[in-house]
């Protein structure tokens, strides 16, 4: 009797897969063109993928050579064509590695050419977009500095330096960031502000010839 059970027991179990069978075999006859399709569209997404992996290396190689180019064009003086080509990267290869530096080098091209709103433009989209590199992040709020320098917005210029300093304060550049901030704090009378960053560098920067520099600068500009 109890053998009896057990292959009761068994026999429901294969009928019950028998049924599960049958049904599913009955949808796939009356919705295959669905299975089918869910099928070739997991077939794309993954054929995507590697076509968009393949893409993505043949972009930044593409933009890579063009941004060769452009520096090189920039380093001979050919500025106008440089700030084209670097355009072009922007348009054509903006999700790259390399459209970050050449965001960069666009506001370096406008400062090197006095097109300061345009060199501001593009080191403010620059750091808008890109966040990580803090040596490139203080050198893009020193060129928007540089701008407001050469225009004449001394204190501008000078919050503009200090922020420099900020962004990276143990980056290869920050004395020479606060020396200019401190420049432009004296071209701006703003002698008092000017000295406590004196103090900072004289203490930051004991036995450096940056000291000597700034000593000197403050000594000139105080007097006058």
């Amino acid at each position: 009797m109890h053998q009896k059970v057990k292959l009761t027991r068994r026999q429901l179990k294969e009928d019950k897969f028998t049924s599960f069978m049958l049904r599913s075999k009955g949808w796939f006859a009356e919705n295959w063109q669905f299975a089918v399709i869910g099928v070739v569209a997991l077939i794309l997404v993954v054929v995507a993928g590697v076509y968009y992996s393949n893409s993505r290396v043949a972009d930044r190689a593409e933009a890579s050579t063009k941004f060769a180019q452009a520096l090189s064009d920039f380093r001979r003086g050919n500025n106008q064509v440089a700030v084209l080509g670097m355009q072009q990267i922007l348009e054509e290869y903006g999700g790259t590695s390399v459209a970050e530096q050449a965001t960069f080098l666009l506001g370096k091209l406008h400062y090197s050419m006095r097109n300061y709103p345009e060199a501001i433009r593009y080191f403010d989209m620059y750091l808008s977009k890109y966040r990580d590199d803090l040596l490139m992040r203080s050198a893009a709020m020193a060129g928007i500095a540089g701008c407001e320098q050469d225009q004449g917005n001394y204190t501008v210029a000078a919050a503009k330096f200090n922020e420099a300093y900020e962004a990276y304060p143990d980056g290869p550049l920050t004395g020479d960031y606060r020396y200019s901030a401190m420049r432009n704090l004296l071209m701006a009378g703003e002698t008092e502000q000017a000295r406590e960053i004196l103090e900072f560098i004289e203490s930051e920067y004991e036995g450096t010839e940056l000291v000597n520099r700034a000593t000197l600068l403050f000594a000139e500009k105080s007097q006058g």
